[in-house]
């Protein structure tokens, strides 16, 4: 084998190395910082349904996780997006830092 082929091989190593050593230390850094926990989009991290009970919501209306969709179902979704339609046209200045400020928004500071 010439020396330039020996270099190569040694190039190749030598990258994949690194490759190899940057990865495992970022995936370290991610599951250390607890990242990890936040990527909601991997199986098995979604939250379980005795997690999400007994959280807040301000709808006044319930949602059926089945059900048909009658006309009735779609009169009371319209109904409930007027409302909300109406709420967010209410809002005189829309782009008011004070409008979006922690406190309006229900986002306790602690």
């Amino acid at each position: 084998m010439s020396r330039g082929g020996k270099n190569l091989i040694i190039l190749g190593l030598i990258a994949t190395f690194i490759a190899l050593l940057s990865s495992g230390i970022s995936l370290f850094i991610y599951h250390q910082s607890g990242d990890i926990y936040l990527d909601r989009s991997r199986p098995g991290f979604l939250p379980e349904k005795s997690e999400t009970e007994g959280t807040s919501s301000s709808n006044n209306y319930e949602v059926e996780e089945t059900g048909e969709v009658t006309t009735e179902t779609i009169d009371e979704f319209i109904e409930n997006f007027d409302q909300q339609v109406k709420n967010i046209n209410s809002i005189e200045n829309p782009f008011n830092p004070e409008d979006i400020s922690d406190e309006v928004l229900g986002i306790s500071a602690e």
